[in-house]
């Protein structure tokens, strides 16, 4: 609208008209309202195994027998635009719950879109749920971490029934009958999500439930009963408050029987294909996780096969939440370096002030301090899978899963906010993956034990289980008298354990900081033994010593900015 004033007003000797016309015969060129500039492009069709430098190092030391050729082909396909897009179109579209079918009938299913069938398809293909156990050997678990860390870093939602089918494994070896029968479709690479009767299924997932409204991490305080039935099965009834991955085909959980907490495996479908009463009362609406379903459940006589002895229930599902949460760890550890990758793509090709943003000191030293702290969980990570792949090392696994499932899930999420800073408003966007990423990350630091949770699990496993620590210990002497700061952090933490050891009323208030202390000693431990040195004296500045600053970017004097932003 043209605000009329005298400096517009019609001119002596012109009407109105003459002036429109004159407006309209301005001659007109060529207009460009709308030009794409100094934005990165897609980042596609990668080998994200290859990119991701420090994983290729800890696998090539810590597995060096295994072929790596099939970790590169899963770093090539995840890097391609079509498994980007699968990865989000399941995280926009995702699960529904159908409690009847179209006659009435309780069914209780699950539609998941056609991108979430393809992400599980091709995990399952590439053994991600059970592979350990089908193809034992050296290196057998370290190659599965490293496919989780590579597959994770694009999509992690699907890895929920992926990890617990996997996790189940050991806890069914508890009944071996149970185990001959199922465990044969665990292991199989031959993904089948309909639901029907097991024994004419080649492929299978687990599920798993035991959080219940009054109980929370509390599992003793559970109030599902299961009473003894007809054919050596128990009738289940209680409530379920989160149910992982209902669509699974069966599912391991908590329940009071006559002897006590026991553990109990509850298929969807009973032999001969009947439904097994396993009402779906809703899906979780969550913050994220969005590809994967969880849910609330009801048991009514609901038929479950007694696992290992009655009773004896935690102990029996703790190998299962083992397991699940190495997987925690596992998948903080790909978001860890899905944000860094996406934060350092983007600073290499967008320019401002007259420079590209990777090269300006205060961007770089975010990239390089992101990518520090991306190196410390991988290569932790992959020392922790390597104790899985020898039986000796039991003692210090069950240790470092619970330190590293404390600290470095603890460190995910704000991880993944500072990486999306480096995006500025495109971060903050649905159409770029770190939104979804920044979602994604605090739920692995509350699924299978929040942190304080998790640091008195380590305050029992210090006292109980004495052989862990010293193998952690001597784990860490072996990386002492190398850095002084290291070895001062270590002077510092041994005090703490002692004051701990002789004030036990003071154990649960200094649990955390204990946790924390033997979670970054492990780590300079790690990377001063087997990482690049500069990684490793970077480490120790920037994380142990005196300099260390509160927030990404902070980085102390000393430190490789330009190494460690080239490897990010």
């Amino acid at each position: 609208m043209i605000a009329f004033s005298p400096k517009n007003a019609v001119a002596p000797g012109k009407d109105c008209m003459t002036v429109l016309t004159d407006i309209h015969s301005v001659p007109s060129g060529p207009h460009r309202t709308h030009e794409v500039t100094n934005q990165a492009p897609p980042r596609v069709d990668r080998n994200e195994f290859a990119d991701n430098t420090a994983l290729v190092e800890a696998v090539d030391l810590f597995a060096s027998t295994i072929d790596s050729a099939e970790l590169h082909e899963i770093g090539r396909h995840v890097g391609t635009a079509d498994y980007q897009r699968d990865a989000q179109a399941a995280n926009n579209h995702p699960p529904i719950h159908h409690p009847f079918d179209r006659w009435g009938n309780r069914v209780d299913e699950i539609e998941f879109h056609d991108s979430y069938h393809r992400l599980m398809r091709y995990s399952i293909e590439h053994g991600l749920h059970t592979g350990p156990y089908a193809n034992p050997g050296p290196g057998a678990t370290v190659a599965r971490i490293a496919k989780g860390i590579v597959i994770s870093a694009v999509e992690a939602g699907h890895g929920c029934p992926i990890s617990m089918t996997n996790a189940a494994v050991p806890s069914l070896r508890h009944s071996p009958e149970l185990a001959q029968f199922w465990e044969p479709r665990l292991l199989s690479t031959v993904y089948d999500p309909e639901l029907r009767d097991p024994a004419t299924k080649s492929g299978v997932t687990f599920g798993m439930s035991m959080t219940e409204k009054q109980g929370g991490s509390d599992l003793r305080a559970n109030t599902t009963t299961a009473q003894p039935s007809s054919g050596g099965t128990y009738l289940l009834r209680g409530h379920k408050w989160f149910c992982s991955a209902p669509q699974s085909d069966a599912f391991l959980m908590l329940a009071q029987a006559p002897r006590g907490l026991s553990c109990f495996l509850v298929p969807r479908i009973l032999p001969g294909g009947e439904r097994n009463p396993f009402l779906i009362q809703r899906l979780k609406d969550k913050l994220g996780n969005r590809s994967n379903s969880s849910s609330e459940i009801e048991l009514d006589a609901t038929h479950g096969w007694l696992v290992g002895e009655e009773g004896r229930g935690v102990r029996t599902i703790i190998e299962m939440i083992n397991h699940t949460r190495m997987d925690c760890v596992m998948s903080t550890t790909a978001g860890m370096r899905a944000g860094v990758a996406e934060a350092a793509w983007h600073a290499r090709h967008r320019a401002a002030f007259g420079a590209t943003l990777i090269d300006q000191p205060a961007m770089g030293a975010v990239i390089a301090d992101l990518q520090l702290e991306s190196e410390a969980a991988t290569w932790a990570t992959v020392r922790l899978a390597a104790t899985a792949d020898d039986p000796e090392q039991a003692p210090l696994r069950r240790l470092l899963t619970a330190v590293l499932k404390f600290w470095i899930c603890q460190r995910g999420p704000n991880h993944a906010f500072e990486a999306m800073t480096c995006l500025g408003g495109n971060g903050y966007t649905e159409a770029f993956p770190l939104a979804r990423l920044y979602r994604e990350q605090p739920v692995l630091a509350i699924w299978e034990g929040t942190g304080s949770v998790i640091a008195l699990d380590v305050l029992r496993a210090l006292h109980r289980d004495p052989d862990g620590f010293e193998m952690l210990d001597t784990e860490l002497r072996l990386a002492s008298g190398t850095e002084p700061i290291f070895d001062a952090h270590l002077d510092r933490t041994r005090s703490l354990l002692t004051r701990i050891a002789t004030d036990p009323e003071s154990a649960q208030r200094h649990a955390r900081r204990l946790v924390e202390d033997l979670a970054l000693a492990f780590q300079a431990a790690v990377l001063l033994q087997h990482a690049p040195s500069p990684v490793a004296e970077a480490f120790c500045l920037a994380r142990l010593g005196d300099g260390r600053g509160m927030g990404y970017g902070g980085l102390p004097d000393g430190v490789d900015i330009p190494g460690l932003v080239a490897r990010a």
